[in-house]
């Protein structure tokens, strides 16, 4: 049985605390403050509800009363006036989210961690991590009546949030300078909603100086925050200048002041460092980053909740496959890497060209943030320019990616509003023109598609590796290619697809190799071709296959 210490007891440490306790190994989580306790982050994206129900709380969740997001209303873009837009458009499974109450949200889930077996500590403040060269091997922490103590366990997951222990103590940060931004926020009572059907949207609204945020919440209370460059924000800042800076704020905004008109303030303000940064390492010897301990985007797509349960899945299933094969595990550790530093660079590059395509406001920060948007260093974080190829990978992954309505929430047609970079913008263009030009290309071959020789692209293979398989990880076969980061999981069909095609072989010959190679019998290869088809053109749309000879 292994042993593990989860650092903090939010979404994220408490998400991947109840699944590594399930599984029936010795789980301590260490939270430095005693719950229910305030936190910022109140809206939640429809992509985290699938996490909810595998956690067991989505019923206790939407018996909780918080507020259902349907969608987002936004001042931003080409057109000066609020638009919204709605999950239901592009989401029939999970047509809304909700608008949580931190407090109580957070508390349901570590309720749901002490329920699976979990060892709970709160008032418990880790004072030292524990580190031998670049590993780590343990944390000493002092609990509520100052007592002492060590934990050596054989995993640590840091979900400390922005403390980032683990991080800090290891030197991982690497911060981000297109995102330097302050957030202050505070919570009135009062305030008038927009009218229905968007009365629970949150509203994200332009304004000269940022951007602000205004939260409905099931308690009659709204959360407002307002991000602004961090420069500009400093000198404004000295001494009790929070609630004139933020009343300042609201101020120049048109539809938020508005709501706002006849609110009174009942908590805060706040001010928060919201500088985008990412980790060199998300896992090693002896731990794993989750959340916010592990990398920060921005508060600009309501993602930091549901990076954090995200993360803590796939390290409780990293922690998980660790102990019970530690090869399988120890494969497994550069996955969950680039598993997670995917969805961080995908937000990441989605919030530099959302601050890019806003036209409607002309002020230092906007401009500021048009200058260093886009696509124009063509890759993530801290990026070498020696990466070359690899770099040119994750544009083009990037591209393709956005060329479509991207799952997570409402970032696509976001950028639809506004004004891209030229660049962006012929690159999206010539992307979406060129997936139809394929799928068009195959639907013409027709019949004679079957005479055809199929020609992968360069580096474009199957290749054994661990994929995520139910709360775990374990040995599978995924696509890789030149032209993304990411491998992709695929089965046996496609998997002897793409062995099978050697440039020399017709579709036909692909066909029947592959029957030899699973053993098909002629009516079973013949129930299988519109399969086979599919999955052709959906490669070749995808330029894993490069060409049809």
């Amino acid at each position: 049985m292994g042993s593990v210490v989860v650092i903090g007891g939010g979404p994220g440490g408490s998400t991947a605390a109840t699944m590594v306790a399930r599984t029936g190994h010795r789980v301590l989580l260490l939270e430095r403050e005693q719950f229910p306790r305030a936190h910022i982050g109140e809206s939640l994206l429809p992509a985290s509800m699938p996490i909810l129900e595998e956690l067991g709380v989505a019923d206790a969740v939407a018996a909780a009363g918080f507020e259902k997001k349907w969608g987002a209303t936004m001042v931003w873009g080409r057109t000066p006036g609020p638009w919204s837009w709605y999950f239901a458009e592009t989401n029939t499974t999970h047509p809304h989210a909700y608008q949580v109450w931190r407090p109580t949200f957070d508390a349901l889930l570590l309720d749901n961690s002490r329920a699976a077996g979990v060892e709970v500590r709160e008032q418990a403040r880790v004072t030292e991590v524990l580190t031998e060269g670049e590993s780590v091997v343990g944390v000493r922490w002092v609990d509520e009546s100052g007592g002492a103590h060590e934990e050596r366990p054989d995993l640590v997951i840091d979900a400390s949030g922005q403390a980032a222990l683990v991080g800090h103590a290891l030197r991982l940060r690497r911060y981000d300078p297109a995102f330097r931004n302050m957030a202050v926020y505070a919570y009135f009572d009062g305030a008038t909603r927009l009218p229905d059907p968007d009365a629970t949207n949150i509203l994200v609204e332009s304004y000269p100086d940022g951007w602000l945020w205004v939260i409905p919440l099931h308690n009659g209370l709204v959360s407002v925050g307002a991000v602004v460059d961090i420069d500009v924000a400093r000198p404004r800042l000295r001494g009790d200048a929070l609630e004139p800076f933020l009343r300042h704020e609201i101020a120049e905004s048109e539809l938020a002041a508005k709501l706002l008109a006849g609110a009174s303030k009942v908590d805060g303000p706040f001010g928060i460092r919201d500088w985008s940064y990412t980790s060199d390492r998300l896992v090693g010897d002896g731990y794993v980053l989750v959340g916010d301990a592990a990398c920060f985007v921005d508060p600009l797509f309501s993602s930091g909740v549901h990076l954090a349960l995200t993360s803590g899945l796939l390290a409780a299933a990293y922690a998980v496959t660790l102990f019970d094969d530690p090869e399988l595990g120890a494969a497994a550790a550069p996955v969950y890497q680039e598993l997670y530093q995917g969805q961080y660079d995908r937000f990441h590059q989605l919030a530099q060209l959302f601050y890019a395509s806003n036209t409607t406001i002309d002020s230092y920060f906007w401009e500021a943030r048009r200058m260093l948007g886009g696509l124009d260093r063509g890759d993530s974080v801290g990026a070498e320019p020696s990466r070359g190829r690899a770099e040119h990978a994750a544009r083009l992954e990037f591209i393709r990616a956005v060329a479509g309505q991207p799952p997570q929430g409402y970032e696509r047609v976001v950028l639809d509003r506004g004004q891209l970079p030229e660049e962006v913008a012929h690159l999206l263009d010539a992307a979406a023109a060129e997936l139809r030009g394929r799928r068009d290309e195959v639907a013409r071959l027709g019949p004679a598609l079957l005479n055809a020789v199929p020609h992968l692209a360069p580096g474009a293979a199957v290749e054994r590796r661990p994929v995520l398989d139910r709360g775990r990880f374990e040995w599978g076969t995924v696509l890789v290619s030149d032209h993304r980061r990411e491998a992709v999981p695929v089965g046996r069909v496609v998997t002897a697809l793409v062995g099978a095609i050697d440039g020399n072989r017709t579709v036909s010959g692909v066909v029947a190799q592959i029957g030899a190679s699973l053993g098909l019998d002629h009516e079973r290869l013949e129930a299988l071709a519109p399969s086979l088809r599919a999955a052709l053109e959906t490669l070749y749309a995808d330029g894993v296959i490069a060409s049809f000879g």
